[in-house]
């Protein structure tokens, strides 16, 4: 039998389904008539829509730029970080890696993400913090196939890969989990 306290979490979950299936939905729908999606809409930038519901209708927009995020002038790559764009580069730089005994960050990413944006700065320092690991950047769009074969659900996703196999992982912009996963993989570097 359902106590009180499991009911009222079972009321609130139907709660935020119907607000999801009944609210959140139709208006994704009503932006995609609009045409906020082109044909190259990607899977992982209409779940982002999905998660927020409103601006798939109105594009807020910023005085600062014209995609209306406000972090036009972010890079995502910088100094040590290497941004692959192509499937014979990634399978380069896992090989230099090999080859060298190095670990690799990867950090499968999208220009249109505002987490990735976030995170870039933070990332592109960590990077240059530890020169002895391999960081890259992988454009999730440019490399859809890449991306799919490494299981990417959500941007970014940070992967630390050894011999290419996967060590750790990262899936979000959480910076204190990367800069902590990035030392102990920096330690681990050093003790091998």
């Amino acid at each position: 039998m359902m106590g009180v306290r499991g009911f009222q979490i079972l009321m609130l979950l139907r709660y935020f389904i119907l607000v999801r299936v009944y609210l959140c939905y139709p208006i994704f729908v009503i932006g995609a008539i609009l045409g906020n999606f082109s044909k190259s809409t990607t899977k992982i930038q209409l779940f982002h829509s999905m998660g927020n519901c409103w601006s798939t209708v109105f594009r807020y927009k910023s005085s600062r730029d014209e995609d209306g995020d406000g972090n036009k002038d972010v890079q995502l790559t910088s100094g040590n970080v290497h941004l692959i764009t192509t499937k014979a580069s990634w399978e380069e730089k896992l090989s230099e890696a090999n080859t060298e005994g190095k670990i690799v960050v990867a950090n499968f990413s999208a220009p249109w993400c505002s987490p990735c944006k976030a995170i870039a700065p933070t990332y592109c320092e960590i990077a240059n913090k530890y020169p002895s690991i391999i960081f890259l950047t992988v454009d999730v769009d440019e490399l859809a196939e890449l991306s799919s074969s490494w299981n990417v659900k959500a941007t970014p996703t940070f992967f630390f890969l050894k011999d290419g196999r996967q060590l750790d992982k990262v899936v979000g912009a959480n910076k204190k989990d990367l800069q902590r996963k990035t030392a102990k993989m920096a330690d681990l570097s050093l003790k091998s």
